[in-house]
Parts: structure tokens; sequence; C-alpha cells
């Protein structure tokens, strides 16, 4: 077998996806929070749902969870352009989609803070058949306030996205996994975590703050059909 060195020129929609990640780190000062939030609720829900003839994802259940969490933590909905801060009262709702060829798009749902579940999944599935045939506008790949990426289906439970400047934020989705956890009656049983993490630009949010949206996730998550 002969072995054969490949060299790929970082241009074209590699190379803009390449100098846009470098920009957003060197702009922003991004920092990560990282937890774990239990899923049993959330999984309980989507049965639920597929009984009632019902068809969503968990990442359709998690973009339900961010928005409820978005709307009692507004600060870190927004983005940050030149030396302002620019809290948006709507909250476009990007999802990074991976598409063929080593790339990475992330189009905006707008006003996904009025959508219901169902407009909330049609919505992501439009935006992934569009993403495919190039069919994307412009305003949907730059315009958004918030952004979702997620790793689930992989067998990474954490990471550290970058944001996708200039947002305030971005939520990592890793994968869910069990552990075992103290039981009422005190036994042990195993329950699934998703694993989940907040990367934020700290010109713009704090620690603390930052911390409470993504403690509103997780509680989101687990307060899930209640």
């Amino acid at each position: 077998m002969t072995l054969v060195d490949k060299t790929l020129r970082l241009g074209g929609v590699r190379g803009m996806i390449a100098d846009k990640m470098v920009e957003s780190l060197h702009t922003a000062a991004q920092l990560t929070h990282h937890a774990s939030a239990e899923a049993s609720a959330l999984l309980a829900e989507k049965a639920r749902l597929a009984e009632a003839g019902k068809k969503v994802s968990v990442e359709d259940l998690l973009m339900l969870a961010v928005i409820r969490a978005l709307k009692r933590n507004p600060d870190a909905n927004g983005r940050v352009e030149g030396r302002e801060i620019r809290l948006s009262a709507a909250i476009d709702l990007c999802v990074a989609i991976a598409l063929p060829g080593n790339l990475l798009v992330a189009p905006a749902i707008f006003g996904a803070q009025d959508m219901e579940l169902g407009q909330l999944r049609a919505a992501r599935q439009d935006l992934a058949a569009r993403a495919k045939t190039n069919k994307l506008s412009v305003a949907e790949m730059t315009r958004g306030t918030f952004t979702i990426s997620n790793l689930g289906l992989t067998r990474v439970e954490q990471f550290t996205p970058i944001i996708n400047a200039p947002q305030i934020a971005i939520l990592g989705v890793g994968r869910s996994i069990d552990r075992a956890v103290r039981a009422e009656d005190g036994s042990i049983e195993l329950r699934p975590f998703i694993g989940l993490s907040l990367t934020f630009d700290h010109r713009a949010i704090d620690g603390a703050p930052a911390a409470d949206t993504l403690t509103a996730i997780c509680n989101e998550i687990e307060g899930m059909g209640k």
C-alpha cells in the first residue's frame, strides 16, 4: 500500500469558517462554564409526544429549553458590536449544522421565542434542508442572537464551543451518559445526564449571570413536561 500525503488549501467556505473562528477568539473575551442536566424528564416528554403522534427529537426539546431559559435570562441573548452590547428582545436562535466536506453553518430561526415546539422542529428541518443545497439567506447566516451546537450523537460529553461572533453566547451540547445517583429511598439507580457547555463573551456578561443562564437551561431540561 502506497501512502500519499494530501495538502488542502484553506480557502473557499472552509477558509471563511477558519477566518471567522480566529476572529471570534481574537475579538471576544471567551470563557466557558460546564454543567450537566438530568435528562429523564426530557426523554419522558419525547416519549409522551411520540405516543400522542407528535414526532420530535431531543434537539427540538433542547431548543425549547434554551428559549425558555433565555426569556428569563435576557442578558445572554444578543450581540456585541463595537463598543455596544445589543440585547435582543427577539430570540433568533442559531443551530449549528454540519455539512459534507468538513463544513459548518449556523443559520438562525428568527422569532423563535414565539414558536411552539412543532414550529421550531419544522424551522430547524427547513434550515438543515436548505443548508445542504446552499439556499440559506445572508440574514439567516449573520443575524442570530444565540447559538446551539449539538454533538450529542458523538462520543463527546462536553466541549468548549467558540462563540458565533458577534453573539454573546453559545451552548455546546454533549452526549447523554448514565450516572449512578441516590434515589429518595436511599437506593442507587442509573439516570441519563446531558453534558452542557456555555461559552460567553465576558465583555458582555459576567461569570455569575452566565452561570445563572446555564443553570436555568438545566432546570428547563430537568423540568420538561411539568
